[in-house]
């Protein structure tokens, strides 16, 4: 993976609950800031409960905004990656949550490393990874909460 951005926030919530909203693509418009379009493309059988094994994003988050398919790996209810299949402003796009159950409440890591085919500034690149990484968790911690 290339050099990435890592952020984390406490959930009040047990894991397999986190992970149900990380897991539930569709309803990403309704709080994922920036993501008008998650599709599921495939899915994985049972053994992975279901879950989206390819998912197709349109995202508008200044200055992004691209259409682009992405690759998820599960593990249980304790860890999610994904690797970008294709995009059109993204080259890459590399990423993981990690859960942490912490007996009644849930520490989540969230992992990024991104590279588009404009060229951004290293230090650009890594505040719009952050901003990235800092809705999505405020965005999955009040979704989770709100249940």
């Amino acid at each position: 993976m290339a050099e990435q951005t890592t952020s984390s926030i406490v959930v009040d919530a047990p894991p397999a609950d986190v992970m149900s909203v990380i897991a539930d693509f569709e309803a990403y418009p309704e709080w994922a800031k920036g993501v008008t379009v998650a599709d599921v493309v495939s899915t994985f059988g049972p053994e992975q409960d279901g879950r989206a094994e390819q998912v197709f994003f349109k995202l508008d988050v200044s200055p992004i905004k691209d259409e682009y398919t992405l690759a998820y790996e599960w593990d249980g209810d304790r860890e999610v990656t994904w690797t970008l299949v294709e995009g059109k402003m993204l080259r890459s796009l590399d990423g993981a949550y990690v859960l942490r159950d912490l007996g009644g409440s849930t520490e989540v890591t969230y992992r990024l490393a991104l590279d588009v085919s404009i060229p951004l500034i290293g230090m650009l690149k890594r505040k719009g990874e952050k901003i990235l990484i800092d809705t999505a968790l405020k965005g999955l911690k009040k979704r989770v909460e709100s249940r």
